[in-house]
């Protein structure tokens, strides 16, 4: 037997009836020949983990735009903290753990520059709208290296499905659907309190009573919470008082945080950024990278220019504005 294969019987012989085995993935968009040593869904995480979208969300607003200080999350420190809490839960429930953990890799690869407000523009001006996860699995379909990274169904799956009211087809993928909702509300407190935005003492006492007073005592109790209602159960589940703590808490930080504060300012100009470029480009379709072009005829200009600059991180956009609109300074030589 190959490691692989001892690997795959490792997983059916001590993973919950409810997991999803890599050895009965329903497979990938395009044949590919097997790993001696990973599983199917070890070659997804690593080839995710490995791609340039990966590496750009590194520079991608989660929140707070260009933020000055180290310690603010981005949409990568964001996606690690999701890939932590969706391990752990698929540990304790004794799910597929590198399933959970591509899938939480992967979930905001199509991301916007600027956060969610680059999102909202993108889908106001593109025909046909713009929605992260669906980008997202575009990315792994087609955009990455110029022909996607050719994922297997499951990773794909919970992709497209971790946000909103869609539903993952497995229970790892409901995990991380779970996870990102735990881990941005609660960073994002932690991001708002470093701030100046909001006071701990601002946080409804119903929730700090419930979920605890600290970042980490309320992940804890969300993480406990859903694992001792969910064990050996082919659904997920939280108690109600867990569930509607979670609710209060979401609202707070809509209302206080992502919408109208302090840190939310800079939104506008963000917005104007990303307008005047899709613009520019509708006009100038030459002045698009070479890749881009050669994908017009196939996905029409419109789409293309979405996905470049979906693509860009928050300093590219700035840079290739300025470069676009921007005088540069003239001199006699």
């Amino acid at each position: 037997m190959t490691i692989r294969e001892i690997t795959e019987k490792i997983e059916a012989e001590t993973l919950s009836q409810y997991a999803a085995l890599a050895s009965r993935t329903r497979g990938r968009l395009h044949a590919d020949d097997k790993c001696d040593i990973r599983t199917e869904f070890q070659r997804d995480r690593d080839r995710i983990i490995h791609s340039k979208a990966f590496r750009r969300l590194k520079h991608k607003t989660q929140v707070f735009i260009t933020p000055e200080g180290d310690h603010y999350r981005t949409r990568l420190t964001h996606t690690l903290e999701v890939m932590q809490i969706a391990r752990t839960i698929a540990r304790a429930l004794r799910l597929n753990e590198d399933l959970t953990e591509a899938i939480a890799l992967g979930h905001d690869l199509g991301h916007t520059p600027f956060g969610h407000v680059g999102e909202k523009v993108l889908n106001e001006i593109c025909p046909g709208g713009f929605r992260h996860f669906e980008q997202s699995l575009r990315v792994v379909d087609v955009l990455e290296d110029g022909k996607g990274i050719n994922l297997t169904y499951e990773v794909r799956d919970g992709i497209l499905n971790h946000t909103g009211e869609h539903q993952a087809s497995t229970l790892e993928g409901k995990i991380v659907k779970y996870a990102d909702r735990f881990a941005y509300i609660n960073h994002d407190i932690d991001d708002a309190i470093r701030g100046a935005i909001i006071r701990n003492s601002d946080i409804p006492a119903k929730c700090r009573k419930i979920l605890g007073e600290k970042n980490s005592q309320r992940i804890n109790t969300l993480i406990c919470d859903i694992v001792s209602n969910s064990q050996n159960k082919p659904e997920l589940c939280m108690s109600d008082e867990v569930s509607e703590a979670m609710a209060i808490l979401r609202q707070f930080m809509f209302d206080n945080v992502y919408v109208g504060s302090e840190a939310k300012k800079e939104e506008a100009k963000a917005v104007h950024i990303i307008e005047q470029m899709f613009v520019f480009f509708l006009k100038h379709e030459d002045k698009l990278p070479q890749e881009s072009r050669e994908q017009i005829e196939k996905y029409g200009l419109e789409r293309v220019i979405c996905d470049y600059i979906a693509g860009m991180s928050d300093g590219y956009a700035i840079y290739k504005f300025n470069e676009l609109f921007v005088p540069k300074s003239w001199a006699k030589r």
